[in-house]
């Protein structure tokens, strides 16, 4: 027997419901997408003569932050970024990303460096939090980007921080106190990833869309709160499908914020950065009560 049609003669064609769009989600995933380049892809690309160091000098190495010296454009520069793994093997010896107390301490140790030797500081943004276990408790977890964050502020030298992909919580705040904060276009920068949130919120990981719009955590959210200095735009399909291009745009944020920032002192810098934070936040209306 046929089937017989959805639309009778006459009637009204059923138009099929689409689900209601969520920008903010979306930028999300392609935060998330498994081929969106990191912080080595941008290096590899944007700098030369990159030599990486390793450890804090206190415990060990932790592969989900990487750094060291390089060139911008033949001028030295100290660069610190979060580094995710391509695939299960690397994603497990890179933690995910998710950087321990011994990856805070080896960034503050190459930015001490730094601002030792007068080079500026590129820092790339790229990780879903702090790695929560027991084993970077028992280390000072806490402790440890909480110096980050002190000390960054205190830095002699231009600072400029990137979020790249997932700028999630403390973790990516551990190396973001800079004078200039930048976001890929598809990046998000947020207290909470959206899933936890929405397990706390609304007590059900799967409403994490939901979450992630209300959270404003978009690049474009961002830059309306004033919580970001600029976006920094991606090839139309998306930094994953041309690394080349995305790393080109990124670069050329890059050399004009160091441009702006080197005519600035070290007493200047400071207090640039400490002028910058202490903005943030303060949404109160003048003339009211």
């Amino acid at each position: 027997m046929a089937d017989e049609p959805e639309n009778q003669p006459g009637e009204t064609p059923k138009v099929p419901e689409q689900a209601p769009s969520n920008p903010a989600w979306e930028r999300v995933q392609l935060a998330r997408h498994p081929k969106r380049p990191h912080t080595l892809d941008y290096v590899q690309r944007i700098f030369t003569d990159f030599t990486e160091l390793h450890g804090d000098r206190a415990y060990g190495d932790d592969p989900a932050i990487v750094g060291g010296m390089a060139l911008l454009d033949a001028k030295p520069v100290v660069i610190i970024g979060q580094q995710k793994g391509r695939g299960t093997k690397q994603n497990l010896q890179r933690n995910f990303g998710m950087p321990k107390p011994e990856g805070y301490r080896k960034a503050l140790r190459l930015m001490r460096l730094a601002d030792k030797f007068h080079r500026p500081i590129l820092t790339f943004l790229d990780t879903p939090g702090a790695y929560p276990g027991i084993d970077a408790e028992e280390r000072g977890q806490a402790e440890a980007i909480a110096v980050n964050l002190r000390e960054m502020s205190r830095l002699g030298v231009p600072v400029v921080a990137v979020v790249i992909g997932e700028g999630g919580s403390g973790g990516a705040l551990g190396l973001g106190i800079a004078n200039r904060v930048y976001m890929l276009e598809n990046a998000y920068y947020s207290v909470i990833a959206p899933e936890s949130c929405a397990a706390i919120i609304y007590r059900d990981s799967g409403q994490a869309a939901r979450a992630a719009e209300a959270l404003r955590m978009t690049a474009g959210d961002l830059k309306h709160f004033g919580l970001i200095d600029d976006i920094v735009p991606e090839p139309p399909a998306g930094a994953h499908e041309d690394v080349d291009g995305a790393a080109e745009l990124l670069k050329d944020a890059l050399r004009k914020a160091l441009a702006e920032l080197s005519t600035l002192s070290a007493q200047q810098l400071i207090d640039d950065r400490y002028d910058k934070f202490r903005r943030m936040g303060n949404f109160f209306l003048q003339g009211t009560s």
